[in-house]
C-alpha cells in the first residue's frame, strides 16, 4: 500500500436533498427528521472513529456520544458547511479526546514477544483495552449492489494492517491524515476541522505519512484480492476453513507462506513461520477443543468466524464462539492470521478453559451465538 497515495472513501454518500428541511424540522425538535437526517451517515461515521480509535466498541461508544452533541447542539449549526461535515467534526473531536484518555491500541506483531514455544499461548492475557479490534465489513454500510470502486476504497480504508499504522501516529497526525487521505478533505478544510493552520496541518500530514510508510506491506489486501481473483480466494479461504474444522495441521501449514505469522490478542504472544505455528496448533486450539467455521469478512479481508466446544464435551454439545479469524494474503496463500479471542480467560492458564466468558464480538458481526453439533 502506498501511504503518498491512500484511499479516499469521500466523506458520506449522495445527500438526502430534503437535508435543508430535515434541519430546520430537526431544530425545531423533530426527533424524527433528525434521525433521517444522521442515519445514512452513521456507517462511514462509524468507520472514521474506528479509524480513529482501533476498536469498535470505542468506535460506537464515540458514535453514540457524536450524536448526542449533535442533537444537542443543532441550534449551533450555521449552514454554512455540509451536515456531514459538521458531524465529522464533532466525531473527530470526540475521538481525539478519547485517545488522550488511554493507550493506544497495537496488534501482538507490534509488542515484539514473538513466542519461544507453544506454551506461550496460554499465558496471561494483557488488559483487552490493549488491542487492536476487528470491524466487520458489514458495517461499512455498502449497498446490496456497491459501486466496485467504492466497495474497493472503503475496504482498503480499513484494513488490520493500516488501521494498526495509524495507532503509531499521535492524536493529531492520525486525524490530519484520515480527514484528508481518507475522506478526502482538502488540506485547507481539514485545518479547519481540527482548528489548526494549514502550515501545522501540512506538517502533520509529512510526518504522518513517513511513519505510516514505514509500518504498511507494500501491496494492499484489496489489491492482492483483486489481483489474484474472488474465484481463488474463495477456495483457498474453503480450504482453509475445511482444515481447521478437521484439526489437519498438515493441510493448514501448507497453506500458509514460510513466513508466515499467528497472533492471538488478547495474548501478547505471536508465532512466526510454519514450525513454530504448526506446534502451537498441536498443542494448543488442535489439542483441547472441537471445531466449526462459518466464513465471514472482517477489515475488508477473508475472515472465519471459529466456533468450539471442548475436546472433552459430549459429542451433541453446541458449538459456542471462540474466535474471530482475520486472513491476509498473498498471492493465494495465507500471510497472517489475527486470531481475536472472543472469550475473556480471567488469568486462566493451561487446558481448563471453561472459564471462557463470552464478550459479544460475534453479536456484534451479526453471527449466531451457537453452531449445533
Amino acid at each position: 500500500m502506498d501511504a503518498a497515495d491512500p484511499p479516499t472513501t469521500g466523506p458520506d454518500p449522495d445527500p438526502d436533498p430534503d437535508e435543508a428541511a430535515l434541519i430546520d424540522a430537526a431544530r425545531a425538535g423533530d426527533a424524527d427528521a433528525f434521525r433521517r437526517l444522521v442515519t445514512p451517515l452513521q456507517p462511514r461515521l462509524r468507520a472514521h472513529c474506528y479509524r480513529m480509535l482501533g476498536s469498535l466498541y470505542d468506535a460506537e461508544d464515540a458514535l453514540q456520544d457524536t450524536l448526542l452533541k449533535a442533537w444537542q447542539n443543532l441550534g449551533g449549526f450555521d449552514g454554512r458547511a455540509k451536515i456531514s461535515t459538521w458531524l465529522y467534526r464533532i466525531a473527530t473531536t470526540t475521538c481525539l479526546n478519547a485517545i488522550r484518555s488511554r493507550s493506544r491500541r497495537a496488534l501482538p506483531l507490534d509488542t515484539g514477544f514473538r513466542a519461544s514455544g507453544p506454551g506461550d499461548a496460554t499465558g496471561t492475557p494483557v488488559a483487552e483495552s490493549a488491542w487492536l479490534e476487528p470491524f466487520p465489513d458489514a458495517a461499512l454500510g455498502l449497498t446490496a449492489e456497491p459501486d466496485p470502486q467504492e466497495s474497493y476504497e472503503l475496504r482498503e480504508s480499513v484494513e488490520l494492517a493500516l488501521v494498526a499504522a495509524w495507532q503509531h501516529l499521535p492524536a493529531n497526525q492520525r486525524a490530519a491524515l484520515i480527514l484528508t487521505d481518507v475522506l478526502g478533505y482538502p488540506a485547507r478544510d481539514a485545518a479547519s476541522l481540527l482548528e489548526t493552520t494549514t502550515g501545522a496541518l501540512n506538517s502533520a500530514l509529512q510526518r504522518a505519512r513517513v511513519v505510516v510508510a514505514e509500518k504498511v506491506p507494500a501491496q494492499s489486501q484489496q489489491a492482492t484480492l483483486r489481483q489474484v481473483g474472488d474465484t481463488r480466494i474463495d477456495a483457498a479461504v474453503e480450504r482453509f476453513r475445511t482444515a481447521m474444522d478437521a484439526a489437519d495441521v498438515d493441510a493448514v501449514v501448507d497453506q500458509l507462506r514460510e513466513d508466515a505469522t499467528w497472533s492471538m490478542p488478547p495474548q501478547p504472544a505471536w508465532f512466526a513461520g510454519r514450525a513454530a505455528i504448526a506446534a502451537f496448533l498441536v498443542e494448543n486450539p488442535f489439542q483441547y477443543f472441537r471445531w466449526r467455521s462459518v466464513v465471514t469478512r472482517a477489515n475488508g479481508q477473508p475472515a472465519l468466524a471459529a466456533y468450539s466446544v471442548l475436546a472433552t464435551d459430549p459429542p451433541d454439545a453446541p458449538y459456542l464462539p471462540h474466535a474471530i479469524n482475520v486472513l491476509a494474503f498473498d498471492g493465494d496463500r495465507i500471510a497472517e492470521v489475527t486470531t481475536f479471542l472472543d472469550v475473556t480467560r480471567r488469568g486462566i492458564t493451561g487446558p481448563d478453559f471453561r472459564a471462557f466468558t463470552d464478550t459479544g464480538l460475534f453479536t456484534r458481526f451479526g453471527l449466531p451465538a451457537s453452531l449445533p453439533a
